[in-house]
């Protein structure tokens, strides 16, 4: 039997993501929280590959039974030992035994017959009704949740391309989004059983937890709800994440969010508002699947320390968000959260035409302040620019609790950096 932490049991669900016309959805949904594959493709930020098709010559062009597709069937190959290349070279000599529609893994997913036309891939009668594809086993971590992760943005365009409905076949047999293993189980045809044992054992080897055909679907939801283009609730006022309107009209502008990436090692604290927030897997409206936490099983209070690594700002409201953990390990679980729940060290610029010129070796040159809400990156190193004279264009002044540094920034390369006042004494 799984067991789920009560950190995990209490987790709130929660979809809101943002279509390519701007509108969002906001339902209740299972979408499986608690898979430790789906929530490393979330927190990763994970962007699926794009089909590539290389469309055979030699393969039947054979309608449907049922005119057109009725649904998707999920393949493994069954070969750990194999490459994408390899598979697809080998079926496009072999076809008259047996072939799918298209091949991935996790970079690629190749298109190598028309979709158009049946598979033959798990069977009568699944063949006649079905997109079929495989999935070349690979073997590492990042790797298996790339792979999974293609593969349901896959399925997911792969039903919109056909106008099918969403229903997972898996428990019942009734449904849009198949393995191998129901279709034999269901319609029979086949004695196979992937990718089922595949997706267990990765996910056990890799995550510590088997990977199911719930958990892949729910992934699969994700994408095909992120550009089905309904809208069920309104984003809550307390996140300030409500789209702007446009004038004369009641359509929303398309949200976007530009992120900013920091070193990974800056911090701020949690301020004396931050439960009227929520924490999230992603900025809320973003485009993704996005489900809250609830403060309570997390290590919160006024003034906790918390660990920042991104930036996202959402257009056009312009409300700014960040990618926390509450623990330095930089594989600790992130969380987003709106930023008027944080305080961070205050700045304060001014213009500047001083000259400076850097006399110690050990410092970092970085595209921001240092550990300020804007974060920062580090563009270079003062040692390789020791002795040299700059003008800088701004000044900037990091006040904390104990004391304040000063920072300078200057032109490199046409790139502006900035420098701490102590690399220049």
């Amino acid at each position: 039997m799984k067991k789920h932490s009560a950190f995990q049991n209490f987790i709130r669900l929660s979809l809101g993501v943002a279509t390519a016309v701007g509108l969002s959805i906001g339902v209740l949904t299972d979408i499986h929280a608690d898979s430790a594959v789906n929530n490393y493709i979330y927190s990763n930020q994970l962007q699926p590959a794009n089909v590539t098709k290389s469309i055979g010559s030699g393969f039947p062009k054979n309608k449907y039974t049922t005119g057109t597709p009725n649904g998707v069937v999920v393949h493994e190959t069954g070969n750990p030992n194999s490459t994408i290349y390899g598979e697809i070279a080998y079926m496009k000599k072999n076809y008259q035994n047996a072939f799918v529609h298209s091949y991935v893994d996790a970079s690629r997913v190749i298109n190598i017959a028309n979709t158009d036309y049946l598979a033959w891939g798990c069977g009568f009668p699944g063949n006649g009704r079905f997109l079929q594809f495989e999935q070349v086993e690979v073997h590492s971590k990042s790797a298996f949740a790339k792979e999974v992760n293609n593969a349901a943005h896959y399925t997911a365009d792969l039903l919109h391309q056909y106008n099918l409905p969403l229903n997972n076949a898996v428990n019942d047999g009734k449904g849009t989004v198949w393995s191998h293993k129901a279709v034999a189980q269901y319609l029979g045809g086949s004695d196979h059983v992937d990718p089922d044992g595949y997706y267990a054992k990765s996910g056990k080897t890799y995550f510590g937890q088997a990977y199911t055909m719930n958990d892949f679907y729910a992934l699969v939801k994700h994408y095909y709800d992120a550009s089905s283009g309904s809208d069920s609730s309104n984003p809550t006022s307390s996140d300030s994440s409500s789209s702007s309107q446009l004038s004369g009209n009641a359509v929303s502008q398309p949200t976007t969010v530009k992120y900013y990436q920091g070193q990974g090692n800056e911090t701020a604290s949690l301020n004396r508002s931050f439960s009227k927030y929520r924490l999230y897997n992603h900025v809320k409206g973003s485009g993704y699947s996005t489900f809250s936490y609830n403060w309570t099983y997390v290590p919160a209070y006024t003034g906790k320390k918390v660990y920042v690594d991104s930036r996202g700002v959402k257009q056009p409201a312009k409300s700014t968000w960040y990618r926390i953990r509450f623990s330095k390990a930089a594989n600790a679980q992130k969380y987003w959260v709106y930023g008027k729940a944080l305080n961070f060290n205050p700045v304060t610029f001014t213009d500047s035409s001083v000259s400076i010129t850097i006399k110690k070796d050990h410092y970092a040159l970085r595209n921001h302040v240092y550990n300020t809400s804007y974060l920062s990156k580090i563009s270079g190193y003062s040692k390789d620019f020791l002795n040299q004279t700059v003008k800088a264009n701004k000044k900037a002044v990091k006040t904390y609790t104990n004391g304040s540094t000063v920072w300078y920034r200057f032109k490199l390369n046409n790139q502006n950096v900035w420098v701490c006042e102590q690399a220049l004494k």
